[in-house]
């Protein structure tokens, strides 16, 4: 593996590209196997997904010496990002409280955060980012300016990772004083970040119960709002 061939410039731009198409092909799938249309995003700010935009940056970085075999790109794909993607989702869980996607309802998974189809679906997709779509954003990163780009989407992108974190901590933690019945005194940043815009951004997230049960953040508030009305 060529070290030179992934510099800065490289890398923060294939995680930003990444994110973006990332986030539009779950919107769709999302769409196409449920029914609902529903925001899949991983930052409160911009159009992204930043789990795909990790992820295709160190899957290229790792599946670079790969590349001339399709079959080793799919076995190094199926095995790099199930390992990626569990440990992604104990250290969202870590950082935010709340688990971001759950498998617990599929045959064949581990602890609800891996599963034998998506194990399947890294390995093709290895396969179809390495063969098709990296050359192709290749060509489209090399015309992007270094400066003053990646200085402004660095910064940008920090903002938000920290905005997000803070956001949904004050949602999750009004969400926890609902759910156990505790009284909720809503502060400045409760009204800015309230119900429906976290729900409408992150609709997915979740709280565990003493059971040891996921639950919907979403329903927690709904039920709450019910009762009040």
């Amino acid at each position: 593996m060529d070290k030179k061939e992934f510099d800065f410039h490289k890398i923060i731009w294939y995680m930003i590209l990444f994110s973006i198409l990332g986030l539009i092909i779950e919107t769709i799938y999302c769409f196409v196997t449920t029914g609902i249309l529903e925001s899949r995003k991983g930052l409160i700010l911009g159009p992204f997904c930043p789990i795909y935009g990790i992820g295709a940056a160190f899957f290229i970085i790792i599946l670079s010496d790969y590349k001339d075999s399709k079959v080793k790109l799919f076995i190094m794909g199926a095995i790099v990002g199930t390992i990626f993607e569990y440990i992604s989702s104990y250290m969202l869980q870590v950082i935010y409280g709340s688990r971001f996607w759950d498998y617990s309802y599929t045959n064949f998974q581990i602890n609800g955060r891996v599963s034998l189809t998506y194990t399947v679906f890294w390995g093709i997709l290895a396969i179809v980012l390495m063969k098709l779509i990296k050359p192709n954003f290749d060509k489209l990163i090399e015309k992007i300016p270094t400066k003053p780009w990646d200085a402004i989407i660095t910064t940008f992108l920090i903002l938000d990772v920290v905005l997000t974190i803070f956001s949904i901590n004050v949602y999750m933690n009004r969400a926890n004083r609902i759910f156990n019945n505790e009284p909720v005194n809503e502060t400045f940043w409760d009204k800015i970040f309230n119900d429906d815009i976290m729900s409408s951004v992150f609709p997915n997230l979740r709280i565990m119960n003493a059971d040891g049960v996921d639950i919907m953040v979403k329903d927690v508030i709904k039920q709450e709002n019910t009762s009040l009305n």
